[in-house]
């Protein structure tokens, strides 16, 4: 019974063993041959039991490992130590690899003679698989944060300490990791952030909250300072215990400087937009109100003429025109600040200017204001308005002395400065390239942020109510701007102020200005038409220049006036607003009258500039202004300055331009000689030895043009009717008083020669002129044979057909 026991236990071990499928369980002889085989061997290494037992169990063994003697170390090892444990690749019966783990126990009597070795091997392929996974993705993700150079990533340890380092971090801190693992990561902060101990609570934050993001100013290895984005992030184990905190910095110092440059630009643009509407609405405003001051003071000063004799009423016409004169300056600070004002650039040397301004500003600052100029060498020319600039200097100026009520120094300095365009001392509005630049400083009381900020605004001032009117600086800012520069002001409180103006390089020679003239009001006899849509101001300045001695014609817009200049009537001036009503703008009629009339002079008139005669913010060459209000005064010396630029040139071609006009007299004497005055048969003798003026029928459609005509014959000592279409003139004609018809060939609702035929059966005698802009159809056509006129026409040519036509010698008066 007992010796039965052993061979029991012994027959269920086996029958354990061989069936154990998931490892290869067998024997080894002494020598390493394949002594047993179980399920599990067969199913890992894929041999039945006969054929692999007998065989030398390295047949498992990779070439590599049989030639490098693995198998026998491996037996070795076991009969040493007792055992032999490792994992490594082995082979299938069909050649295929699989990652073992293996057991080798060496087997002895109870003696302790060695009969073999037990040998146990597990498949685990797939632990190693996922293992050879894991170190890949390790590898890969080493090598990744490795190769990121854009942010700084590195590991912290609970305490702060660095504990690995990446090339990013070594790029962007200047650091090496040698140089940095083991310290504290404080020192990556600004010494102002440490006493503050951001680094620490930036720590706590993240430990808390699982992350922790900011920005702000990190130091390099140099010292030198860096915009940081960070972010930290603790790092947990599977229990959740803290072991760490992973780091990542990037630089942004770019990134901030573009945001920085973007809201500077976009305040910039709010400033000048906002500069713009207020610019704009001034501009309106202050050219509606130049219509009413020129009415007023039109008016006032036709007044002053007639009832100046008495003293009280001189006296309150003198305060009223003192009034608009106050009102018309305040209107020109807003036109400049609207930068609408007609600048008459000049190219001036700021130095000379200064240089004689000096005395002026000694008077104008007072004893307890020093003025000290500094100008550099080899000052370059500008272009520039130097009566407007020469304001904007003295308006600086007189601010600079209010700053300083107890005394102070002023300087004002002219210097060259070149601005390349990359965020120099000006704003990127202001084109890159060669500027002059004048600085005028005080040391007076500064000015905070809020004032500086509204400083350019109209009618913003500090000073105290009743002391300025808030437009100096603003007046200043809109020529410096209209003229291609730029202006700044720099000032803190306690400090003083400095405001610097940039003004463009001019290259080309210096323009000498001639010596203003007193104005002299004189007259003349020339004819001026006058274009002006607003009824009062056309009253005024007709009447005034109706006083002055000049012929008015007077039109309310473009279209109207063109009439007037076809009619033929003698136009010297052409005196016109620049804002009119219609489809024909002024600047078109200035072109169309010109060619119509040679020699025609033009003048325009403005409550501010137009972009028709204004460009870039500067009068058209060759174009002659005047702004509104202008006193009587102002308005005869511009007029008489206008019609006198060409006289020497008509003193010149006097004799061609007689030759032209005798020329056009004969023409139409020719024509009416030829023409005949009266229908086939009849002789002209309704006018012979008349000494008195004939009466005469004018009849056009266009009444600007026959109302024209009809005042140039009536000065010319004519008896003059109208009529407007053929019905009119019928009724005109029903008595005898006409002894001549002028009338257009083209009539609304009829024609000139019908009327013609009709007129002559009424009245045989009359003598017929047709003054149109067509040529007068043949007489076998029409079987009339009157005299003809082709507008535009000369007041000598209609004179002379009149005179031929009645057959007298009638001087035109």
């Amino acid at each position: 019974m007992n010796q039965a026991w052993p061979e029991r236990e012994n027959c269920w071990e086996r029958a354990l063993v061989a069936s154990v499928s998931e490892y290869a369980i067998f024997r080894l002889t002494k020598t390493g041959e394949v002594a047993s085989w179980n399920a599990g061997a067969e199913r890992i290494k894929g041999y039945d039991a006969a054929d692999i037992i007998g065989q030398h169990f390295s047949v498992f063994y990779p070439r590599e490992d049989r030639e490098a003697g693995v198998p026998a170390a491996a037996l070795r090892k076991a009969r040493e130590t007792g055992q032999f444990e490792a994992e490594a690749w082995r082979l299938r019966k069909d050649g295929t690899r699989f990652w073992a783990s293996i057991l080798i126990t060496p087997l002895r009597d109870p003696d302790g003679t060695l009969t073999g070795y037990a040998k146990i091997v597990r498949d685990v392929t797939d632990k190693r698989l996922a293992y050879d996974a894991l170190k890949e993705s390790e590898r890969k993700f080493r090598l990744l944060v490795q190769g990121v150079t854009d942010y700084s990533i590195f590991m912290l340890s609970p305490e702060g300490n660095v504990t690995n380092w990446n090339t990013g971090a070594a790029r962007i801190k200047g650091y090496q990791a040698s140089e940095v693992i083991g310290t504290h990561f404080r020192r990556f902060y600004t010494l102002e952030d440490i006493e503050q101990g951001l680094p620490e609570r930036s720590l706590e934050i993240a430990a808390q909250e699982g992350r922790f993001e900011t920005e702000g100013w990190r130091v390099r290895k140099d010292g030198s300072r860096f915009w940081a984005n960070v972010v930290i992030d603790a790092i947990r184990d599977e229990h959740g215990k803290l072991v760490g905190y992973a780091k990542i910095t990037r630089d942004v110092t770019e990134r901030k400087a573009a945001q920085e440059q973007l809201e500077h630009a976009r305040a910039a643009l709010l400033q000048a937009q906002k500069m713009e509407a207020i610019g704009k609405l001034t501009g309106g405003v202050a050219h509606n109100f130049n219509n009413v001051l020129q009415v007023l003071r039109g008016n006032l000063e036709l007044l002053e003429r007639r009832h100046g004799h008495d003293p009280a009423s001189r006296e309150r016409l003198s305060k009223a025109i003192g009034a608009v004169e106050h009102g018309a300056n305040l209107a020109s600070q807003l036109l400049a600040f609207g930068r609408r004002q007609a600048l008459q650039p000049r190219v001036v040397n700021l130095a000379n200017m200064l240089r004689n301004m000096e005395d002026m500003l000694r008077r104008a600052l007072g004893e307890l204001t020093e003025v000290e100029t500094t100008v550099a060498d080899d000052l370059w020319n500008t272009l520039v308005d130097p009566n407007q600039l020469e304001t904007v200097v003295l308006n600086l100026a007189i601010n600079g002395r209010d700053a300083m009520p107890e005394g102070g120094k002023l300087t004002l300095e002219l210097t060259n400065v070149t601005l390349d365009g990359e965020g120099g001392p000006v704003a990127t509005d202001v084109a890159a390239g060669h500027y002059v630049m004048l600085a005028v400083s005080d040391t007076g009381t500064g000015m905070d942020p809020e004032v500086l900020e509204r400083a350019f605004e109209p009618y913003f001032s500090t000073k105290p109510e009743g002391e300025g009117t808030g437009l100096g600086l603003s007046m200043a800012y809109g020529v410096i701007k209209q003229s291609g520069g730029d202006m700044r002001i720099y000032s803190e409180p306690g400090h003083g102020t400095t405001v610097k103006v940039w003004l463009p390089r001019s290259t080309q020679r210096v323009v000498e200005l001639e010596p203003a003239q007193p104005l002299r009001i004189a007259g003349g006899t020339e004819t001026i038409l006058v274009v002006e849509d607003d009824s009062y101001v056309q009253a005024a300045v007709v009447e005034t220049l109706d006083e002055l001695g000049y012929t008015v014609l007077k039109a309310d817009d473009a279209q109207s006036a063109m009439a007037i200049v076809r009619s033929g009537v003698k136009i010297d001036l052409l005196f016109s607003d620049v804002v009119m009503p219609g489809p024909l703008s002024s600047t078109q009629l200035a072109s169309m009258a010109s060619h119509a009339v040679p020699g025609l002079k033009v003048l325009f008139t403005s409550g501010y500039a137009q972009s028709a005669i204004v460009h870039s913010g500067r009068l058209d060459e060759g174009v002659h202004l005047l702004s509104k209000p202008y006193s009587r005064a102002q308005l005869a010396g511009k007029v008489r300055y206008v019609l006198g630029l060409a006289a020497a040139n008509q003193a010149a071609s006097q004799a061609s331009a007689q030759a032209a006009t005798q020329a056009g007299d004969q023409s139409a004497n020719q024509s009416t000689s030829q023409a005949g005055t009266h229908a086939a048969g009849e002789q002209p003798d309704a006018c012979a030895g008349v000494q008195a003026r004939p009466t005469l029928l004018v009849v056009d459609d266009e009444s600007a043009s026959r109302e024209a005509v009809c005042e140039l014959l009536a000065e010319m000592g004519y008896d003059v009717r109208q009529a407007g279409d053929e019905q009119e003139a019928m009724r005109e004609l029903e008595d005898d008083a006409v002894q001549v018809l002028i009338a257009d060939i083209a009539l609304r609702g009829g024609s000139g020669i019908d009327l013609a035929k009709a007129a002559l059966r009424l009245h045989p005698r009359l003598n017929v002129i047709f003054a149109s802009g067509n040529e007068a159809p043949p007489a076998e056509e029409t079987g009339l044979q009157c005299a003809a006129l082709r507008k535009p026409f000369t007041a000598g040519q209609l004179s002379a057909l009149i005179e031929s036509v009645c057959g007298s010698a009638l001087k035109a008066g």
